[in-house]
């Protein structure tokens, strides 16, 4: 039987790396989403980008895999030990969202064009697949 911070150790460990392959993941979708946007509108800054990822409605769709992110740092900061039944439920939501559809909400169905269009996508979505679906350490 694992320790309890032997536990709490493996939980911040494997959030840390889900929170890794998540930033890559979402990296490559909201590059993809740039040139996209720039084959339409043309050439924009580092700082126009910032500007369309917070307000324009084509890169709106990332938001919520940007959230998960913050929802990872929110619970490595937490004070208090995270349950594993927060984890497990964690990990569920981070599942479901990831599930690409032909005809599920607007993140599904941009998600599942993603993994049409874009290799690097594939593997970024495989790995993180991969960690979701490894046995927890406790």
């Amino acid at each position: 039987m694992v320790d309890p911070l032997q536990q709490r150790i493996n939980q911040y460990q494997r959030l840390s790396e889900l929170r890794l392959k998540l930033l890559r993941l979402h990296k490559l979708l909201l590059e993809a989403e740039r040139v996209a946007y720039e084959q339409v509108q043309g050439q924009v800054s580092r700082g126009e980008l910032l500007q369309l990822v917070i307000s324009h409605d084509q890169f709106a769709w990332l938001h919520r895999l940007s959230q998960i992110i913050v929802q990872i740092d929110e619970l490595q900061q937490a004070d208090e030990p995270i349950s594993l039944e927060t984890i497990a439920t964690f990990l569920v939501d981070v599942r479901t969202l990831l599930t690409p559809s032909e005809s599920g909400d607007d993140f599904a169905t941009k998600y599942d064009a993603a993994l049409q269009q874009n290799p690097d996508v594939v593997l970024a979505h495989a790995d993180v697949v991969t960690l979701l679906t490894m046995p927890s350490k406790g």
